[in-house]
């Protein structure tokens, strides 16, 4: 229950933010704000309630017994670990009127799917890891349409995500320390709504 009002919350208010703030595709576009600020704004909540969710929620309930994150979450009946609760807010979120997308991506998943699939993701990957403190962005085209590809260094702030990462029979990286750039989060916004 706790996990369904999270996911339909995030969903609600990226809505409320690409219905109420309109996007423009740059600073001379009239009438619409940055895409580039928009992705500022929406890394934020994304990483705010990721982090709470990690902290407030998985970390809290193992520590007292209470439940389990596992990776697999469904069939065990336990907590989605942050990962998981990232990915299926963003699923909803891709479907949705806004269309804007986001995801975990790294160059060293353990989830090969949240491998770079781009030599911009690629890019991107490359930047945050050589200066986390800045994103990374780029124009790039998928078929007629235009979006805003925004990549932001995801850094080791969980032990919980540590942990896992650490221990886990597919990661191909083991030594990850408190604050290590693990990866990324790509967020896509459209640019020709």
């Amino acid at each position: 229950m706790i996990m369904k009002s999270l996911v339909l919350g995030i969903a609600s208010l990226l809505l409320l933010t690409f219905g109420y703030l309109g996007i423009s595709s740059g600073a001379k576009d009239a009438g619409g704000i940055p895409a580039e600020k928009v992705a500022d704004m929406l890394y934020s909540v994304i990483q705010s309630n990721r982090t709470f969710y990690a902290e407030h929620v998985v970390e809290r309930m193992q520590a007292k017994g209470a439940a389990v994150a596992s990776e697999n979450w469904r069939s065990e009946k336990t907590l989605p670990l942050p990962a998981q609760f990232l990915q299926e807010t963003a699923r909803l979120s891709v479907n949705s009127k806004a269309k804007v997308g986001y995801k975990l991506i790294s160059l060293w998943p353990i989830n090969k799917q949240n491998g770079s699939k781009s030599e911009s993701e690629q890019r991107g990957l490359m930047a945050t890891q050589q200066n986390p403190n800045r994103p990374y962005t780029e124009v790039v085209m998928n078929g007629a349409d235009s979006y805003l590809l925004a990549i932001y260094a995801d850094r080791a702030v969980s032990q919980a995500c540590i942990g896992c990462h650490n221990a886990h029979q597919d990661s191909p990286r083991h030594d990850f320390k408190q604050n290590d750039v693990m990866g990324a989060i790509m967020i896509m916004i459209p640019l020709n709504l």
